[in-house]
């Protein structure tokens, strides 16, 4: 069921989805809910008012330490770096018109940890310099992706087939950058392999969150374009749709948003690929919408964090193998679940 509000005049018209609208409110307060309880419990419990009152900056030095350094920088990562990998999973997965086109399985992760490795093993690079490794490897992927599998146009299922190649090809060059390493960069890199938000900073906070303040606008402007890009090319220029330039913008937008993502916290598994599929089926709909998508990979993988922090408080785990646990389960059904569906 649709409504649509109108001004006076017709001069502008927004078509409102209830039920997209509801579960969208609802993983929202679902995350601040997860959020609250990240804030609030731990080795030192603070409740709920201090934190707020620490927010405010009110707070006792102790609390404000605790929140304000330690707590909130990691859980507002956690929530970017989720809502990325949501919006961009549900980019690729409805260009590609498959559930497996994620940044994750087509090779844009795996392009990003590549280059983010040879800045850590062959420059010895810090922060700043490890994250344009990353971005600059995701898009050098995207270029190697869309000039191999671009043919007149763009087939989902060829650009797939040649993401997990060039998947496999930079996992193949990672793994032999690390086995030629010395221990301790071989340690330092393997660690940032598995995707983590332990000892996360302000530092990591505002550069994901300005390059997301720019990246976004764009996928949503263009993203209202995705349901006639999925009736056909020959539809969409009939609806007056800018089929390559439309495109073009959406897939250089999720993988930049793939991109910052693993540069803040390293590759983390599975979220791209199931918070849109999730998110699918709450709405009803016929695709992923983006900003549900978003805000599951959000509530995916602050709950994820929080389950690690909690279950394991005396070895801090990295969230990373969180997912790839449930995204592992998550992929094994999502490819029986498609098989039983195509021999039906």
């Amino acid at each position: 069921m649709k409504a649509v509000v109108r001004t006076r005049g017709d001069r502008i018209a927004l078509r409102l989805q209830p039920r997209m609208l509801t579960v969208c409110a609802a993983l929202a307060l679902t995350a601040a809910g997860v959020g609250a309880v990240t804030m609030t419990t731990g080795d030192y419990p603070v409740p709920l008012l201090d934190v707020l009152r620490a927010i405010a900056g009110q707070g006792p030095p102790g609390t404000d330490f605790i929140v304000m350094t330690l707590r909130m920088p990691r859980l507002l990562t956690g929530i970017l770096v989720g809502f990325a990998l949501g919006v961009s999973g549900a980019v690729m997965q409805r260009l590609s018109g498959n559930p497996l086109g994620s940044p994750d399985v087509i090779g844009f992760t795996n392009g990003s940890a590549a280059g983010a490795v040879v800045v850590i093993l062959l420059f010895d690079g810090g922060m700043y310099q490890v994250a344009a490794g990353a971005v600059g490897g995701g898009l050098g992927t995207l270029a190697l992706v869309y000039g191999i599998a671009f043919r007149r146009t763009l087939s989902g299922m060829r650009l797939i087939l040649i993401g997990i190649g060039l998947a496999a090809m930079f996992l193949a060059l990672t793994n032999y950058l690390i086995a030629r390493a010395s221990l301790d960069d071989a340690i330092a890199a393997q660690v940032w392999l598995i995707g983590s938000l332990n000892g996360r900073r302000w530092d990591h906070v505002r550069p994901l969150a300005l390059a997301m303040a720019v990246l976004l606008p764009f996928v949503l402007h263009y993203g209202r374009k995705l349901a006639m890009l999925e009736m056909g090319d020959d539809t969409a220029r009939a609806l007056g749709v800018p089929v390559a330039r439309t495109r073009g913008v959406l897939i250089l937008a999720a993988v930049a948003l793939s991109a910052v993502a693993t540069a803040a916290a390293g590759p983390i598994a599975f979220v791209a690929l199931a918070a849109p599929q999730l998110a699918r089926r709450l709405t009803r709909s016929a695709g992923p919408g983006l900003m549900a998508a978003g805000l599951m990979g959000a509530l995916l993988l602050a709950a994820c964090d929080l389950a690690t922090q909690r279950l394991f408080s005396t070895t801090p785990l990295p969230v990373g193998l969180a997912t790839s646990a449930v995204g592992g389960v998550y992929l094994a059904w999502l490819l029986t679940h498609e098989w039983r569906r195509i021999r039906a």
